[in-house]
C-alpha cells in the first residue's frame, strides 16, 4: 500500500493521493503506476526514483519555501538533465534546486543536492543534512537574522546548528566555519581560492584548488578540475591548465559546471571526441563493440554516458530521453529507465 509521507499532504488511500497521474509508457514497470500529488517529492523519490528518501527531505522543502523558493513538481524535467529530481525554483533567478539520482552512485554521494543548469548541474551539497546545516549557518550570520529556519528545524526536532555557534567557534569567516564544521562545498573552495589570488597569494590559491580537486572529495564531478584549469590559465601555467582540463573531460561533461567548449578550448581538443561519441551511440557502433567481445550491459552503460555528454553540449536533454532510457534498460537498470522516461 502506497503511503504518503510528505509532511504537508494528508495521508489518504493510494487511489486518492493527489491529482497528478504518473502513467507508465509501454516499456515501463508496473511499479510506476501510482497516483501522487505534484509536490509530493518524498513519495516520488521512493516510488519513482526507487531510492529511500533522505530523512530530512521534507524539512529541506519547508526551508526552501521559507526562503522564498517555489516548490515544483518532480516531473517538471523538460529541458533539463534527465537524472535530476526538481525540488524548488528560485523565483528571482529561475534556477532549480534538485536532487541528483545517479544510475550508479559514488560512495557518500547517493543523492546530492545540485543546482540545475542548461549544460548539466553544479553541486551544492553532498547530502541534504549538509545543505540544511549550511542554510542555518548562513541565516545566523546574515543581516536579516530572523531565525525562521532555525525555528522550523527546532520544531522538527533537528539540532544541526544552534544560533551563536559560529560566534563561539572564533573562526575568521563563515567560509572557514563551513569547511571545518559543516562539510566541503565546491563554491566555498572556489571562493577561498579566488580570495587568496586576489590578495596576491598564488601559493595558497593553488594549494586550496589542489585540495579541492582531491578525487575523494567530489567523486564523479568534473568541476574541481575545471576550476584548477581556469586558475592555471589565470597565472600563466598553460601546460598545467591543459592537463587539468583533460582530466576534467574524463568525468561526465554535465558536471563541468560550465560550457563544454570552454573546457575543450583549454584542453586543446577539437571535434574528434564528439565525433567518436556520435559513432558509438549508433547501432553500428554497438555492433562493433559486441564484435570486440564487450559485454552488452557495459556497452549500454557506455552509450548512456556518451548520450549524456553529447546532450550537455547544447542542452538537448529531451532529444535523448527515449534512447537513454532504452540504454539503461539494456544495462539491466529498469528502474532508472522508468525514472528517466517519466516527465510531465
Amino acid at each position: 500500500m502506497l503511503r504518503c509521507v510528505y509532511p504537508c499532504v494528508p495521508q489518504v488511500p493510494p487511489h486518492q493521493v493527489g491529482a497528478t497521474c504518473f502513467r507508465s509508457r509501454p516499456k515501463t514497470s508496473p511499479l510506476i503506476r501510482c497516483l501522487i500529488s505534484a509536490p509530493d517529492h518524498i513519495t516520488y523519490v521512493k516510488e519513482v526514483a526507487s531510492v529511500e528518501p533522505p530523512p530530512k527531505l521534507g524539512l529541506m522543502l519547508d526551508l526552501l519555501q521559507i526562503r522564498g523558493a517555489k516548490l515544483v513538481s518532480p516531473l517538471n524535467k523538460k529541458g533539463i538533465l534527465p537524472l535530476v529530481i526538481p525540488l524548488a525554483e528560485d523565483t528571482k533567478t529561475g534556477t532549480f534546486t534538485a536532487l541528483l539520482r545517479w544510475p550508479t552512485p559514488p560512495e557518500g554521494m547517493e543523492m546530492p543536492v545540485v543546482e540545475v543548469q542548461k549544460h548539466g548541474v553544479f553541486l551544492l551539497a553532498k547530502t541534504i543534512d549538509q545543505y540544511i546545516h549550511r542554510l542555518l549557518v548562513e541565516e545566523d550570520t546574515s543581516r536579516d537574522n530572523s531565525q525562521m529556519l532555525h525555528k522550523r528545524c527546532e520544531y522538527a526536532g533537528v539540532s544541526l546548528y544552534k544560533p551563536g555557534d559560529f560566534d563561539d567557534a572564533n573562526m575568521p569567516n563563515v567560509q572557514v566555519y563551513l569547511m571545518k564544521k559543516v562539510g566541503l562545498f565546491p563554491d566555498v573552495f572556489e571562493y577561498l581560492s579566488k580570495q587568496h589570488l586576489e590578495r596576491g597569494d598564488q601559493v595558497s590559491a593553488l594549494i586550496t584548488a589542489e585540495f579541492y580537486a582531491n578525487k575523494k572529495h567530489f567523486p564523479g564531478f568534473a568541476r574541481p578540475f575545471v576550476f584548477n584549469a581556469e586558475l592555471m590559465c589565470k597565472i600563466g601555467r598553460d601546460l598545467e591548465a591543459k592537463d587539468a582540463a583533460k582530466v576534467a573531460l574524463k568525468s561526465p561533461w554535465w558536471t563541468l559546471g560550465c560550457k563544454y567548449e570552454d573546457v575543450a578550448k583549454i584542453a586543446g581538443w577539437g571535434d574528434e571526441q564528439i565525433e567518436y561519441m556520435k559513432e558509438k551511440v549508433t547501432e553500428e557502433g554497438k555492433k562493433e563493440e559486441l564484435h570486440k567481445g564487450k559485454a552488452p550491459a557495459q556497452i549500454a552503460l557506455d552509450q548512456a554516458a556518451f548520450l549524456l555528454d553529447l546532450a550537455s553540449i547544447d542542452g538537448s536533454w529531451d532529444d535523448i530521453r527515449s534512447q537513454l532510457a532504452e540504454c539503461y534498460r539494456e544495462a539491466g537498470l529498469a528502474q532508472i529507465s522508468d525514472f528517466v522516461l517519466l516527465t510531465n
